[in-house]
């Protein structure tokens, strides 16, 4: 059974176990990732998620490097879909993902071969709402950035109405900060989100 099924179907959110990927991004809800996978570790991660249809965890390192002795991961991360494969040679692999949706760490251990396995609990996910109309300028240049970066970039079906889609393709796409976008993935509210994003643009002379 998929992660996300078993902790789906109207029942409270379950305390489950993922591996996690520590890296120097913040995967947001609906973005994709390219990763090229090549550490051992990593490599049979992959499989074990390949076979089980399962999620890793991407989470921001805050100390650490990608490669090597485990880094540390910042305590709030997004679940990774893998939603394409391929193995140009053996033992590395190069995938394509997607950020399904936010958890929290409460514990964390590593594995004899340097894996981080945590356990977790997902976030709430934030329901479907109208962009505000004093943020209607975000979705503007949003649509500029998906204008200019073209639609490959970001996964269909865009929602230019959404204020949760239009905050995270923001966050994401934005010359901002890691320690930044981390704060923006840890938000609970789009408008929230909103407002931060609204004031950087207006900081760089884009805010209405």
């Amino acid at each position: 059974m998929a992660l996300l099924d078993y902790l789906s179907g109207g029942r409270e959110p379950k305390s489950v176990e993922v591996p996690l990927f520590p890296l120097n991004t913040v995967l947001l809800p609906g973005s994709i990732l390219a990763l090229k996978v090549f550490e051992q570790r990593y490599v049979e991660m992959t499989k074990s998620c390949l076979k089980d249809n399962r999620p890793f965890g991407v989470c921001l390192i805050e100390e650490g490097s990608e490669v090597g002795t485990p880094a540390v991961p910042a305590r709030v991360g997004c679940l990774a879909t893998i939603i394409e494969w391929d193995m140009p040679q053996l033992g590395i692999f190069e995938l394509k993902t997607v950020g399904t949706q936010r958890f929290r760490i409460e514990t964390c251990d590593i594995r004899p071969d340097g894996l981080l396995i945590a356990r977790i609990t997902l976030m709430q996910e934030e329901p479907t709402a109208p962009l505000p109309d004093e943020h209607h300028i975000c979705a503007r240049v949003l649509r500029m950035i998906v204008d200019k970066l073209g639609s490959a970039y970001f996964r269909e079906p865009f929602r230019f109405d959404d204020a949760a889609w239009v905050s995270y393709r923001l966050a994401e796409t934005l010359p901002l900060k890691l320690a930044a976008k981390q704060k923006l993935l840890e938000l609970d509210s789009s408008t929230a989100r909103l407002t931060v994003l609204h004031k950087f643009l207006a900081s760089q002379g884009l805010g209405e």
